[in-house]
């Protein structure tokens, strides 16, 4: 086995000068880091992290423990996490706690067992059990796509203010029964957004009527039921917003199979754009959340943390955009072409740690 011994011979330097290069610990020349990252190559050495760690007692990796990582939303995530984390590196040591409180504690003290620096967690709906360990444990954590007190760093993406504009932008276009397919309860985005939903009713003037509310438990199946619960109203909406990406799947196949056609029987809108979206007729119009960002700002927060174990918590609110396209009744634009639409918004402000964010919004050709 190659040892730091061989690469430093074959580069022509002391052992010491190997390790800074390796560990990043002191600046070494750049002609003398091209030798020993030459050596290293050429020599197939394999540098020896476990070792480093019973040192060091820091294992630079993080764990991350999200649901539904097949969502498009949370590979996002995902991607923003691991690029961060490899840019900083730190390796990625990956849970699926399937939004089970129990399940969840389980992976979260699985991950802590392997020594990871610190945590990212997306929590469930019921997360006193899991947040109860990390905290007693003083495992550095971040919170992030759903919101846990304010004791540690969070990050999310604005709810309430762009579900708000979704619904206006109905109303605006003259909608006066919008039904909304909520989320799972207990979790902070289906209260946000639920809140947003409710705000934009009584900022247009129209009444709230709680049989036009029903909860899809953030996944399509339930989505589908909770579709035909509102569509069997007495009063059925001519507008319909889905609370996630799932849901708009769920909602599809129940407006389907009732042989409503979207928009001409009943508008569709849907908080999460997927990279789909524009592949439906008509193309949905929906809210997008940055992912990426969400998961990258996650890792910073995260870094923050381990380099200053004091510091105030922090939660950091991105903000989404508004992509308008044809589901909810807008007229197609032309190819490259972009032009107001009922509702707009305001320019998006840039992430911010307290308050809502106004809605960023554009047209998609």
């Amino acid at each position: 086995m190659t040892t730091m011994v061989d690469v430093a011979r074959h580069a022509g330097v002391s052992v010491a000068t190997v390790s800074h290069v390796l560990n990043d610990t002191r600046p070494v020349r750049e002609a003398t880091r091209a030798a020993v990252l030459r050596a290293i190559d050429e020599l197939g050495y394999t540098h020896n992290t476990l070792a480093r760690s019973l040192v060091t007692a820091r294992t630079r990796s993080i764990g991350l423990a999200v649901s539904a990582i097949s969502n498009p939303y949370f590979t996002e995530i995902l991607q923003g996490v691991e690029a961060g984390a490899l840019e900083a590196g730190y390796g990625l040591l990956l849970a699926d706690p399937h939004d089970d409180p129990g399940h969840e504690r389980k992976v979260v003290q699985l991950l802590h067992e392997r020594r990871v620096d610190g945590m990212i967690v997306a929590p469930s709906a019921e997360p006193s059990e899991m947040v109860g360990y990390l905290t007693r444990r003083s495992v550095p954590t971040v919170f992030l796509d759903r919101l846990v007190g304010d004791a540690h760093d969070q990050v999310c993406a604005d709810n309430t203010a762009p579900m708000r504009q979704l619904v206006e932008h109905l109303a605006d276009l003259g909608h006066t029964r919008i039904g909304l397919i909520a989320g799972l309860p207990g979790l902070s985005t289906t209260t946000e957004r639920v809140a947003g939903y409710r705000a934009a009713l009584r900022s247009r003037g129209l009444p709230h009527d709680p049989g036009l509310l029903a909860g899809g438990n953030s996944e399509a199946a339930g989505a589908e039921a909770a579709t035909h619960q509102v569509l069997s109203a007495e009063h059925p909406p001519t507008a319909l917003v889905t609370a996630n990406n799932a849901m708009t799947i769920g909602a599809l196949r129940a407006l389907g199979s009732r042989g409503l056609r979207v928009p001409d029987d009943v508008a569709l809108a849907c908080f999460d754009d997927f990279s789909w979206a524009d592949l439906f007729t008509p193309r949905l119009t929906a809210v997008a959340q940055p992912g990426r960002e969400i998961g990258a700002a996650a890792v910073r927060l995260l870094l923050d943390r381990l380099a200053d174990p004091d510091r105030t918590p922090r939660t950091l609110r991105l903000p989404c955009t508004l992509v308008h396209r044809t589901s909810c009744g807008c007229p197609e634009l032309p190819r490259g072409a972009a032009g107001a639409r009922p509702g707009t918004a305001p320019p998006a402000a840039p992430a911010t740690e307290e308050g809502n964010i106004p809605v960023d919004e554009r047209n998609t050709p």
